[in-house]
């Protein structure tokens, strides 16, 4: 089996990079590709094929939510985890609604993204604290 294909979806160039790093420290993860905006999240998800996406939830040009639940219609193979700075639970219920298999707020990535895109990938979800 090759190596784990993570595609970053975040606006924030910034955070997109910390997101590479954190996830390319794992021996056996490889971040596939970037995207700034929902749009190019689903035209990278179709292009790459990644096994998972960290997708930011407030994106330009397609946001977060509507474009996981394009990327489960078209890409069911993909999982997606959605990163979020902010913390309402009627966020992660709708995550959820739309087909995405874990939750993570952006404040807790250090600690918890690894734990999270191991969960996925071993077709488990991650949603800590969901009521």
């Amino acid at each position: 089996m090759g190596p784990l294909r993570i595609l970053v979806a975040d606006d924030n160039e910034s955070i997109r990079t910390v997101l590479r790093e954190i996830l390319q420290s794992e021996s056996g993860w490889q971040v596939c590709g970037e995207a700034k905006n929902g749009e190019d999240a689903i035209r990278q998800a179709r292009e790459l094929s990644p096994d998972i996406i960290l997708m930011d939830i407030m994106m330009p040009k397609c946001g977060g939510i509507d474009a996981t639940r394009e990327i489960v219609r078209s890409a069911p193979d993909t999982r997606v985890l959605i990163m979020t700075l902010y913390e309402f639970p009627e966020l992660c219920s709708e995550a959820r609604n739309v087909g995405a298999l874990g939750f993570v707020r952006k404040a807790d990535s250090v600690r918890c993204l690894i734990p999270a895109v191991r969960c996925l990938a071993e077709d488990k979800t991650y949603f800590p604290n969901a009521n």
